[in-house]
Parts: C-alpha cells; sequence; structure tokens
C-alpha cells in the first residue's frame, strides 16, 4: 500500500513528532533537547519526469524550517496548534513552552507543576482540544488542563483543572467527536490510557469513567468512527487500543466497562510487541476502508482493516531495532513513521502490480537536506547531541545501530 519516499536521520532520539495541519511540515522533539521544523518533499506526482521514481533516483529534498535547542534535557512531546500557527513543546527540564511555528521563536513559556510528592513531573503528552484548552499529561498520571486567552498566551501560569484518571503515566490521549448538540464544533471529551485502565474525561465534568483492571499495560489509542451499526449491539463507533503484548481491543463507545473485541496484530513466541502509537488512515488514502495504521515494538508498520478486523498486507520496515514510537500523515497524505533515530516518509503505492519487477532493482540514493549553520537556541549554553537523557517510560527495544540503508535517504550535511 506504501512505499518509502525517503529517510531522514536524526541527531539524536526521537521522542515525539508533530504533522502542520494546513502545510507539509513536520516538527519533532529529540532526546537532546532540540525540536526541529522540517518541510517536507513533493511527492513522486509532483516530479518533472513521470517516469522517475524518486525512490530510485534520491532526489528528494527536506529543507530545514529551523532547529533550536528547546529544553535542557529532552524534548518529550510536542503539538501545533489547531490552525497551525503555534507550536508546543514540554521537556524534562519541566518547561512548557509556546513557539512561532514559521520562526521557532518562543512567544510564552510556564513551569510544569510538581507532583503530588513535589517531584519534578515529566510531561508525557500534549494535545490542543481547542484554541481555549490545552491538555498536558505527565509521568505522575496528572492531566493538566489550561486555559488559553489565545493560542499563544496563558491565561494562567497554573493549571485550570487538574485531574487524575490513572495510577500509572498517561500514554495516549484521543478526543471524542463533539455531540450534535455541540454550538463550537470542538471535542470536551476524550479518552485515556494509563497503566492498565482506560478513562474518559470532560472537559467541564472531570473524570466520569475509568476501566476495570485489563491486566496489561496500554499504550496507545484512537477513536474510529462511520463503522456498520448493528441495533442493540453497535452504534459504529470505537475506540482501539494497543496494548504492550501485540492485542489491540475495541471498545465500543459508550460502553467503558470493558473491551468488546480483540485483534491479534503481533503474535510472537514471547509475546506479541507492544503497539506503541496508532493513528487512523485518511479516507482520501488507501483502498476506501476504515484502515488504522499502527507502530509497533520491533519497528514495523502494520494496517488493520476494520470490518475484517485483522491485519492486511505486508509490514512496513521502519528500522531493525528500534520501536516505531510516533506515526501521522501530512497534509498531502503521506505516512510518516518515527522510532530511534530516523523519520521515514511513505507514499501511496500506485500501480503496485506493474512496478513489482522494478522495486526489486532499485538501488539506494543519496538525498540532500540542507542544515542550517546556526542552532537558533533561546538556551544560554549548548550542548552535545549525544547528551544521555532520560528515557521515556514507554516499553522499547534496546537501542542498536542506526539503520540508514533506506531508500532516498537524507544525509546531515558536515555530519556524515
Amino acid at each position: 500500500m506504501f512505499e518509502n519516499l525517503c529517510t531522514l536521520p536524526l541527531t539524536s532520539e526521537l521522542f515525539t513528532l508533530a504533522l502542520h495541519p494546513t502545510e507539509p511540515i513536520l516538527a519533532v522533539g529529540l532526546s537532546g533537547g532540540h525540536v526541529e521544523s522540517f518541510r517536507l518533499p513533493a511527492s513522486s506526482a509532483d516530479e518533472d519526469d513521470g517516469n522517475t521514481s524518486v525512490i530510485s533516483s534520491g532526489t528528494s529534498t527536506i529543507d530545514t524550517e529551523w532547529r533550536t535547542r528547546r529544553h535542557k534535557g529532552s524534548c518529550r512531546t510536542v503539538a501545533y496548534s489547531g490552525d497551525g500557527e503555534y507550536l508546543y513543546s514540554a521537556g524534562t527540564d519541566r518547561l512548557l513552552k509556546v513557539a512561532s511555528s514559521t520562526t521557532g521563536q518562543v512567544v510564552s513559556k510556564i513551569l510544569i507543576p510538581l507532583d503530588l510528592r513535589s517531584n519534578p513531573d515529566d510531561p508525557t503528552l500534549l494535545h490542543a482540544l481547542s484554541p481555549q484548552t490545552l491538555l498536558l499529561a505527565t509521568d505522575s498520571a496528572a492531566l493538566h488542563l489550561y486555559d488559553l486567552r489565545e493560542p499563544f498566551k496563558f491565561t494562567n501560569t497554573k493549571p485550570s483543572q487538574t485531574h487524575r484518571p490513572h495510577d500509572d503515566y498517561i500514554s495516549s490521549i484521543s478526543p471524542l467527536p463533539p455531540t450534535e448538540q455541540s454550538t463550537s464544533g470542538f471535542s470536551k471529551q476524550w479518552v485515556t490510557t494509563g497503566g492498565s485502565t482506560l478513562a474518559v474525561t470532560d472537559l467541564r465534568r472531570g473524570v466520569m469513567v475509568k476501566s476495570e483492571d485489563q491486566e496489561e499495560e496500554l499504550l496507545s489509542s484512537v477513536f474510529v468512527g462511520g463503522l456498520p451499526s448493528k441495533p442493540g449491539r453497535s452504534n459504529g463507533e470505537k475506540i482501539l487500543v494497543g496494548s504492550g503484548n501485540g492485542v489491540l481491543t475495541l471498545w465500543e463507545k459508550g460502553v467503558w466497562d470493558d473491551q468488546d473485541e480483540r485483534i491479534i496484530v503481533d503474535d510472537g513466541k514471547a509475546g506479541g510487541e507492544s503497539l506503541d502509537v496508532m493513528i487512523l488512515m485518511p479516507e482520501t488514502v488507501g483502498d476506501g476502508h476504515k484502515n488504522v495504521v499502527v507502530g509497533v515494538g520491533d519497528g514495523t508498520v502494520r494496517i488493520v482493516r476494520m470490518g475484517l478486523n485483522k491485519v492486511v498486507g505486508d509490514p512496513l520496515r521502519h528500522d531493525e531495532v528500534e520501536a516505531v514510537v510516533a506515526l501521522g500523515f501530512d497534509v498531502g497524505g503521506r505516512l510518516i513513521s518515527g522510532g530511534g533515530s530516523t523519520v521515514k516518509v511513505w507514499e501511496e503505492r500506485i500501480n503496485a502490480d506493474d512496478d513489482e519487477d522494478e522495486d526489486s532493482e532499485e538501488e539506494s540514493g543519496a538525498g540532500k537536506r540542507e542544515l542550517s549553520d546556526s542552532d537558533d537556541s533561546d538556551e544560554a549554553e549548548d550542548s552535545s547531541d549525544d547528551e544521555t537523557s532520560k528515557r521515556s517510560k514507554k516499553k522499547r527495544k534496546t537501542k542498536g545501530k542506526n539503520k540508514n540503508a533506506g531508500n532516498g535517504i537524507l544525509k546531515f550535511k558536515g555530519l556524515e
């Protein structure tokens, strides 16, 4: 279904990525504290020579929009505002920062609250729920809600609300669609996973539901609507939850006490690999079915077709060692995968049957990527990109050698 357009090596391990809502721009947060913004290459359909494969020529370029050491320690999470004008980031330095997505210039910052024992509480996730509300989840299972006067300006330096829906760190946030009665058009409820439980929280009423202990680690989640409804059994809306043992569980929206179906995504001999991240495939991409893309702990990306409720197609290989910890689709419908110290861009395969023989003869090409001369750091001091920093609690494999043998690989100038 997809083929690798290009591979982007990073200067340190990837913790998080975000895609701009209206432009082909990618932001990454790294273990060395850097935040970088890249403009993605043109799709193969935009190439001058329609018969030339971007993969075989290796001529794709990724432009660095800006690069800065945004946080001391590691940058754990990034998220764009709804209009894409601002980029939020949070790191192990206890800082939540807001920057212009165009220039990278910081326009606002606040301290992340301490945990209940007055210890530093590292962030795990950011989500812009609406232009007025920003969600921040932490290692201590705190879920902070911040009121925004503007997308770049906090009404108060302290959260307006703090909930604790789980006993362990919050691993995923999935907003539920607004109701038909909603006048704003923005979500007011969301599902979180943490430890071995699932919870539903409301903007005004707080934590509404918490599931029973599932006796397995819950790592990722995504809402899927528009499925066939079954009177008395299903309303066609489900939350999919990825576990630490390779099993995907389905939860009926509104019936939160327990899961109602299980899909085996990975069934390894020693227990399946972790399902670290999931995203719904856009309707304009793929085969017209409801598909969910899953990032797996063995470095592969799997596609699960709803309805059939099983994995379809061959796995996409992101890395030989490192887990896939971040996924997204850019504004052009291309799949972005991240894990280890690389990001890969995947394009939908067209006329796959005709290209089968040619694909086996393709050679890797070396592309180009400009790296800005200055880090434009908003911190007073520099640090090495190899800085050792606190790793995420998510299940990950031991770090191995960086595999940069992918098609159309993009190199750092001067960092070979």
